[in-house]
Formats: structure tokens, C-alpha cells, sequence
């Protein structure tokens, strides 16, 4: 009953179609909504998706959110606002203070920066090698005398006059904030702290008010060029996005909600809107589903899982290797690199949403890389597009019930979908439309079939080593084509697949993380005493992240006791390039034997991630980055386990037949309503299984069983 109803949770994906929004009640059961996004102003669509999740449990939303909200624990955000206004270069204009002489730098960018982004035909031809136009124009870019050594010490002071003559410069250019990038200063930051005051001190004179960005408080790591774009990233695109952020708090605010509104950090953790680097927050949106699918692998026994996230604009694939999602120090996003410590995760552009068109010089059908998106979506919408998509195809042959679309809130016109695919691509190449969808419904599953299998051989992994978890809003219609044919122990979907990363965004935990660069090398066969020096600079770099974090947290109103903190050390072979993450196994290296703990769970990991043969420990280890994970549990969703039923479903969970097009031909597929289905049935293809939010397809020669926990495992017909 709605009216003895709690909502403690809830979590919210706001993608580039759709927002998903899933709420859970004080017994663990949950509900999903969803709504068109709203990108100018995501409040809106953020409370239209809790409209329409509320009306599942009998709740008018509009009337009693006052009564519901003040009761909610947590409510949990993760989406892309912060990325369109880096893809759209519609951030702020920001001034940057740099140590003189490097005023290029932006311009000059890492080499690996030039590469980034392009496909590996692409990455082989030199022409397609241009320069990034820099978020910092050079006539915005001030250099000032100063020099930090790589030990931290400082052997040129900084000529003040210079840093005001700077600030002075910028002011009179009207910037809206001032980034302070100088050389090495996150080992020593007294001059980064010595430009802001004087850049306060002429602020003041002058009655003007900005924000100031250090970047040994924004990203106090190594890598001087990631560490500079990482802070003007914050600057120019994560900061303005906290205005998003914050309307969507006051709209709930308003209605009684008493805590801060979270979000998803690209690391997967959680972390207030206030959170000071927000721009770790920049890739959130399809972390979501990673993090779920971390969690549902604890519940059902799993080790080893492909996570598959199809929705409207792309098809994102992400890893679980033994429980735990794969964790990137650095992140590729427009063309940059960011130090962002990010869940891997590799996209392709394949939704739903994509464009269909003809290439007037081969005459031929291409799909893509356009998306049609929430506004104005695919032609089936009827919202003014005339360009045929894929999610048009899936209409006209049968696999879409254009009256059951979110529920049958949203019509869809099949005709003029039918018509756009005749005139604009069928026609043309002398094909029949439905032959022609068909066509493109294969080809969109073999591209993402082949995105999957390069993901994990890339990495050296087999995919017979793995389960596969289909999600997305559309990820259960095409869930059987793009798995067919693949070597995995298993392949399954939920439920709630539609809104699988506002799940995950509810099933993770508080979790902040902080990383320090320190100079840390143990040569093979170090003694004692070079183990204790080495210990020495470890246990003072944990220690003020220690501070830092108990600080913040508290800040955020998590009580000290249900703090928990994790020591972490980025450790690598003397001379390679990349380092692994090592949980330490102590808190504090206290004897030689707690180094050597240290170095044997790194040996562990390496050997786990790239097999022994690759191990080198006679080059000698180094540590050039440490770490804190802290941490706070928080309530999450209840994944039921129910007594098994017949293998028959029920009869009301039939809903009838309809003519599907499949291999040239229409077919009666049986239909069926997924919330009416009981753990223990089976469903045979032809056959589609619909709920409000998704649809799951099942060909002919495959089969469907659901299990005690109501997952969804596609089997082939035996």
C-alpha cells in the first residue's frame, strides 16, 4: 500500500535519450520510471521520470512528494552534463597563470593526446594528426618567474609583481575564472597559494569577485600536462555544471528532501554535488551500470562479467575481472586527456537513435555516427524528424509495440516510420523496407558482437571465461543477436534492465578517493633501512590524504565512526611507463616486513592482470602516486530470492501474439508481460517478452529461463 510505504533510495541516470529513475523502499522492492531528458534544464526531466516511477506504487507524485521525500536516505545522480559542456565547448572563459616559459604547453599537448580518440586506420595516417583547439585561448594565458625543483624545493621565488601584473591582464579580458597552473607544485604548492592571495588581493581593489583553481588542490599529481588540463576541465566545464546539480537539489529540496543530492564520480564511488574536484564526475553516466553489475555479480556468485549498456546514442562495454570493476588512472574524452581516475569503459556509437542515410557517392546504407537523441528522436516519435533510425526499423517489423512505448505514455506512429524508411533508404537501393530494416537490425548486432570481442582480447582475457549482462533501455531487444554466437559461460538481462545504471547509482556505496605523487624507489634486494626510508615518505603521504579525507567527509555529514579508510599505492617495475593499484595490505609501513607485504600484493595483482611471465622484479619497484579510498556503507537495493514456480508462466502474464518480420518472412511471436513472469518459468522463441521500459526479444532457437532472483538468462534451444 502507498500509504505505508517508505522510499529510502533513489537513483537517477539522466543519458542523452532518456532519464531513468529507480526508486526502493524500506523492504528493498523498487520500481523504475522514465522520461524524455531534459538537457537545458535536467530538474525537469529528472521529476518527470520520479512522476512516472511513483505511479507504479499508486503514488501522485505532484500531490505527495512532500509526504515521501523527507524520508528519503540518499538520492543519487549520474549523467553527462559535465561532458556536453566539454563536447560543446560552451564552458567558461577561463584565464590561466602559468610558470613562465610554458605558456605553449596547452598548445604544444602530449603526444598521446594527438592520437586520442581516433580509430587505428585513422591513427596511422599523419593527416588526421590535428591539434585540439585548447580550452584556453593563448591571449588568455599568463606566465609568471617562478621555479619548483623536482624535489619540491623552491630555487627561484616568485616575482609578485608578475603574478599581479597577471591577474591584472586576465581581469581586464573579463574572464570568469582564473586557473594557477605553475611547475611541480603539487610536491610544493607555496607558490600556487602565494599567486591566489595576490590574485584575491587585486580582486578586492578592483570589486570584482572569480573563482581561483590551484591545480596542487585541484589534481595534485604527477603528469604536468593532465594535471593542467584536468584543473582547467574543472574550471571550464565541471564547475558551471554544479548549477545543474543544484537545481535539481532545490527542485527536491522543496519538496522536503533534507539531505545533499550525490553523484556517480567517474570511479564509480559517490561524492556530494559540493564534492571540490567535481570533475571526476565527468564521465558518471555510464559508470552506473558497471557498479550495478558489480553488485548483482556478489549476489548471484559471479566473477567474471561483460557489462553491456545499449540505449538510444551508443553501446558501452565495461568489465568485472573477479569481482571488481577495472579502473583507469587516466581518461580519453573529446580528444584529451584527463588525470581522472575512471571505470574503464569502451563506447561505440550504436543506439537506437542513430541515423539511417544513404551515402550519395557509393550508394550505400550508412548508419551513424548521428543520433537523433531525446529531441527531437527517432521519426516514430512524430516530433519533427523525417530521418529514419534504427529504433524505426524495430517498429515497422514488428519487434516494438508502438502502444506499449514507456507504458503507452508515448504513441508510437508506425506509418510515418514505415514511410520515412521507404522513401529515404529502401527505395533508393531497389529493397523491400522490411528486408532493409532487418538488414540494418543485423548489422547493428554485429557491430556491437565485434565490439565486445575486441574489448576483451585486447586486454588478453577469453571470453569463455565470462558471463554477459545485457542492459539499457534497449539492450534486451538486441540482447540475443549481438551475444549470439560468442563463447560465454552465460548470458542474462533483468527486469529493471531499462534502468540498470540508476541501479547501480543506488547500490553504491559513499566513497571518496584522494591521490598525492611522491618519489618512492626500492631497488631489487633493498635493505632495511632503504625499505624504512621508503616506508617513511609512504606513511606522511597517507597521512595528510588521511586528514584531507576525514575533513571532507565530515563535511559532507558522514558521522567519523562510519568512516572507513583504505590505504592504496600506484606501483610499477623501475622504468616502465604504467603502474598497477595495490590496496595495501597495512595501514602503515611500520618494518621492513610491512614493505615487503606491500610489494608481494602488488606482485599478486600484476601477476593476476598480466601473468607471471611478465613479473621483473630485478628491475626494482617504484611508487610515484599514493592514495586513500574512504568509504561509508549506505542502504541499497534488495535483490529478492523467491521459490522456484513452474517451468509454464501464468496465464495472465500472456498477452497474445503479434507479426514479427524475421529471416525475410513474418512470424507469430508469442507475447508475454515481464512482471507477470515467476521464477522457474521458460519461454521459447519466437517469442517477446515486454514491460513499461524495455522489450526483450527472443528469437527462434533460443530459449529464456528465470531464476530464484527473477534474472533473465537466454540459453540456445537444445
Amino acid at each position: 500500500m502507498a500509504a505505508d510505504r517508505r522510499i529510502q533510495i533513489v537513483g537517477s541516470d539522466a543519458g542523452g535519450t532518456m532519464t531513468d529513475m529507480f526508486f526502493i523502499d524500506q523492504e528493498g522492492g523498487f520500481v523504475v520510471g522514465k522520461a524524455s531528458t531534459t538537457p537545458k534544464d535536467e530538474s525537469i526531466g529528472f521529476w518527470e521520470s520520479m512522476v512516472d516511477g511513483a505511479e507504479y506504487w499508486d503514488i501522485d507524485w505532484g500531490k505527495e512528494a512532500t509526504r515521501f521525500l523527507p524520508q528519503v536516505e540518499s538520492c543519487v545522480y549520474c549523467g553527462t552534463s559535465t561532458l556536453n559542456i566539454l563536447l560543446t565547448r560552451k564552458g567558461r572563459k577561463i584565464g590561466l597563470i602559468s610558470t613562465k616559459g610554458h605558456e605553449d604547453t596547452l598548445l604544444h599537448e602530449r603526444a598521446r593526446a594527438i592520437h586520442a580518440g581516433y580509430s587505428v586506420p585513422d591513427k596511422l595516417h599523419q593527416v588526421t594528426h590535428i591539434h585540439n583547439e585548447p580550452l584556453v585561448p593563448r591571449r588568455l594565458i599568463k606566465g609568471v618567474t617562478e621555479r619548483i625543483t623536482v624535489m619540491g624545493e623552491a630555487v627561484i621565488p616568485l616575482y609578485e609583481h608578475e603574478a599581479r601584473e597577471a591577474v591584472e591582464y586576465l581581469l581586464a579580458r573579463d574572464v570568469e575564472g582564473i586557473v594557477v597552473w605553475l611547475l611541480w607544485s603539487y610536491l610544493n604548492p607555496m607558490h600556487e597559494i602565494r599567486v591566489a592571495q595576490i590574485a584575491q588581493e587585486v580582486m578586492k581593489e578592483k570589486g570584482v569577485e572569480l573563482p581561483l583553481y590551484l591545480s596542487s588542490q585541484i589534481c595534485p599529481i604527477t603528469r604536468e600536462v593532465s594535471r593542467l588540463t584536468s584543473t582547467l576541465l574543472h574550471a571550464y566545464s565541471a564547475d558551471p555544471a554544479r548549477k545543474q546539480l543544484m537545481s535539481i537539489e532545490n527542485k527536491l529540496k522543496d519538496s522536503g528532501y533534507k539531505n545533499p543530492l550525490q553523484i556517480v564520480l567517474s570511479s564509480g564511488s559517490l561524492a556530494n554535488i559540493r564534492y571540490p574536484r567535481l570533475h571526476e564526475a565527468t564521465f558518471s553516466g555510464p559508470i552506473g551500470g558497471v557498479m550495478g553489475g558489480q553488485y548483482l555479480c556478489k549476489v548471484l556468485g559471479i566473477d567474471n562479467l561483460v557489462c553491456t549498456d545499449m540505449g538510444g546514442t551508443s553501446f558501452d562495454v565495461g568489465l568485472i575481472m573477479g569481482g571488481e570493476h577495472v579502473l583507469s588512472r587516466e581518461v580519453e574524452i573529446a580528444h584529451m586527456i584527463f588525470n581522472i581516475p575512471t571505470v574503464v569503459m569502451d563506447s561505440i556509437g550504436a543506439g537506437t537513435g542513430q541515423y539511417l542515410k544513404i551515402n550519395p557517392e557509393t550508394q550505400r546504407l550508412e548508419m551513424g555516427p548521428e543520433s537523433a537523441g531525446a529531441d527531437p528522436g527517432p521519426v516514430c516519435y512524430n516530433m519533427g524528424n523525417d530521418i529514419p533510425t534504427v529504433m524505426d526499423c524495430c517498429v515497422i517489423n514488428g519487434i516494438l509495440n508502438p502502444d506499449n512505448y514507456l507504458g503507452g505514455k508515448l504513441k508510437l506512429d508506425k506509418v510515418l516510420a514505415y514511410r520515412a524508411i521507404k522513401e529515404r533508404c529502401a527505395d533508393p537501393l531497389g529493397v523491400d523496407p522490411h528486408d532493409l530494416s532487418e538488414g540494418v537490425i543485423e548489422l547493428i548486432n554485429l557491430r556491437m558482437r565485434e565490439h565486445v570481442k575486441t574489448v576483451t582480447a585486447v586486454r588478453g582475457f577469453s571470453l569463455a571465461d565470462y558471463y554477459l549482462a545485457g542492459y539499457g533501455g534497449a539492450g534486451p531487444m538486441f540482447l540475443a543477436g549481438y551475444s549470439d554466437g560468442l563463447p560465454l559461460k552465460g548470458v542474462f538481462t533483468v527486469p529493471f534492465a531499462a534502468a540498470f545504471s540508476a541501479f547501480g547509482c543506488a547500490s553504491t556505496d559513499y566513497v571518496h578517493r584522494y591521490q598525492k605523487s611522491t618519489v618512492v624507489f626500492l631497488p631489487f634486494g633493498s635493505d632495511d633501512a632503504t625499505k624504512m626510508q621508503m616506508g617513511f615518505l609512504l606513511n606522511m603521504g597517507w597521512e595528510e590524504l588521511e586528514k584531507t579525507a576525514m575533513m571532507e567527509m565530515m563535511e559532507e555529514g558522514v558521522p567519523e565512526e562510519r568512516v572507513k579508510l583504505e590505504q592504496v599505492a600506484y606501483v610499477r617495475y623501475m622504468g616502465q611507463m604504467e603502474d598497477v593499484e595495490v590496496d595495501s595490505p597495512v595501514t602503515r609501513i611500520n618494518s621492513p616486513a610491512d614493505m615487503d607485504k606491500l610489494i608481494a600484493a602488488f606482485e599478486e595483482k600484476y601477476t593476476r592482470i598480466f601473468f607471471r611471465v611478465a613479473r621483473q622484479p630485478e628491475a626494482g619497484y617504484q611508487i610515484m602516486e599514493l592514495g586513500i579510498r574512504a568509504s561509508a556503507v549506505k542502504p541499497k537495493p534488495l535483490i529478492r530470492k523467491y521459490e522456484m514456480e513452474g517451468k509454464t508462466p501464468p496465464q495472465h502474464a500472456y498477452k497474445g501474439e503479434r507479426e514479427v518480420y524475421v529471416k525475410k518472412e513474418w512470424h507469430r511471436a508469442l507475447l508475454y508481460e515481464m512482471d507477470e513472469l515467476r521464477p522457474g518459468n521458460e519461454i521459447d522463441g519466437l517469442a517477446i517478452i515486454e514491460a513499461p521500459s524495455t522489450t526483450f526479444f527472443v528469437p527462434q532457437g533460443k530459449r529464456v529461463k528465470i531464476d530464484e532472483y527473477k534474472v533473465f538468462w537466454l540459453e540456445d534451444k537444445r
